[in-house]
């Protein structure tokens, strides 16, 4: 199977879905048009597309990591460890938090994908709220 098409299978199902998907949630998005590929394949493929910069491998703490795209608007994510909610954040919102560690420690950043976990407003509440 030749890895060209394996990469443009996956790149379509993640473009598809406009979302994060473990490398066994891409296998399962492909296998339908590519029947005789296996799951490291995709794996093996997957490796290849981060390192060619054309999807960003990030760990959202799902126990698996998981990629998307990495073609558009960078941005980066919060994660609520209590139910699991996503935040999207811009890019410029952590830009300056990047700008100041570059110039205070003199450390050129290459991240593309920043995941921050903690808890959200509506599980503080919730904890907070002795009736529930």
């Amino acid at each position: 199977m030749r890895s060209s098409s394996v990469d443009f299978y996956i790149l379509q199902a993640l473009k598809k879905e406009q979302s994060h998907l473990t490398s066994h949630e891409v296998f399962e998005r492909i296998q339908g048009q590519l029947p005789a590929v296996n799951p490291s394949t995709v794996y093996r493929a997957l490796e290849r597309l981060v390192k060619g910069s054309k999807v960003s491998i990030s760990d959202m703490g799902t126990g698996a990591e998981v990629y998307e795209l990495a073609e558009g608007e960078t941005h980066h994510h919060l994660v609520c460890q209590n139910c699991g909610k996503i935040i999207t954040l811009h890019h410029e919102e952590v830009d300056g938090f990047f700008q100041k560690l570059e110039n205070d420690k003199n450390f050129k950043i290459l991240t593309n994908h920043l995941v921050l976990f903690g808890i959200c407003e509506e599980c503080q509440n919730k904890s907070s709220d002795p009736e529930k």
